[in-house]
């Protein structure tokens, strides 16, 4: 089941889009969504942040009252949310100002079928390929999706695995080779000895008995494993140089 939010201040337009998704849905048999609809913004953006609302596609009017759609996706965008964003329009003013926030598609309105399913199509596949990049946790409250790129490392704690994230972290109860088997699909994931899973994406420096991270941690660990680590490390970069 996707979640599809509508940001649109005008109820027709919101009606149309409605309209459009569900032609759309006929086309797709296995398609299945949910949709919520917001006339303003800044309704969307207090969804977002305090009710952690975390649709998997945004279907965004430019001209609204109050926060236009472009401030509402700059705004999306710095607190982390890289959900595909499909921008409706009467006017090409903002065109570019659009792609600045990593809109996928730019429609004018009044919208087409074709241009609309198109658009539709993108932003799955998009979906998709976050979805992928992903794993699933239990934690407090429920299960929680987080994007592999985001981990910076995990690290065991008796029974638990803290997962730490660049502002917060999470405390899952399974265990270090439970855990390990859902990144090691990820090639930038390490073991670093038996305590520690470590994103090399994240990793700033490799000295002696230290490995710095992006969020400013410092990892200590014996100077053996840090060397053998070190190995893989550079085997990760050199390839990741290489497919560039």
């Amino acid at each position: 089941m996707y979640l599809i939010a509508l940001c649109d201040d005008e109820k027709r337009e919101l009606d149309n889009i409605e309209i459009f998704l569900g032609a759309y849905r006929k086309s797709k048999e296995s398609l299945h969504y949910k949709v919520q609809r917001f006339e303003n913004a800044e309704e969307l953006l207090y969804q977002v942040r305090e009710k952690k609302y975390k649709p998997d596609i945004l279907i965004l009017d430019i001209f609204m009252s109050g926060k236009n759609g472009i401030e509402a996706a700059a705004d999306l965008r710095k607190i982390g949310c890289n959900i595909p964003i499909v921008f409706l329009t009467t006017s090409t003013e903002y065109a570019l100002r659009a792609f600045e926030v990593d809109a996928i598609q730019y429609i004018l309105k009044p919208m087409d079928k074709e241009r609309f399913f198109h658009a539709m199509d993108i932003a799955f596949r998009q979906v998709q390929k976050i979805k992928d990049s992903q794993i699933v946790v239990k934690v407090a409250g429920g299960l929680r999706r987080i994007s592999s790129d985001d981990i910076i490392y995990c690290e065991s704690q008796k029974n638990y695995q803290l997962i730490h994230l660049l502002n917060e972290e999470y405390k899952v109860r399974i265990t270090n080779k439970e855990l390990w088997g859902l990144l090691e699909v990820f090639p930038q994931f390490g073991r670093c000895g038996s305590p520690y899973i470590l994103n090399m994406k994240h990793i700033v420096s490799i000295e002696r008995d230290e490995i710095s991270l992006s969020n400013g941690n410092t990892i200590y660990i014996p100077q053996k494993k840090a060397a053998e680590f070190r190995k893989e490390y550079f085997s990760y970069y050199f390839d990741e140089e290489d497919n560039k």
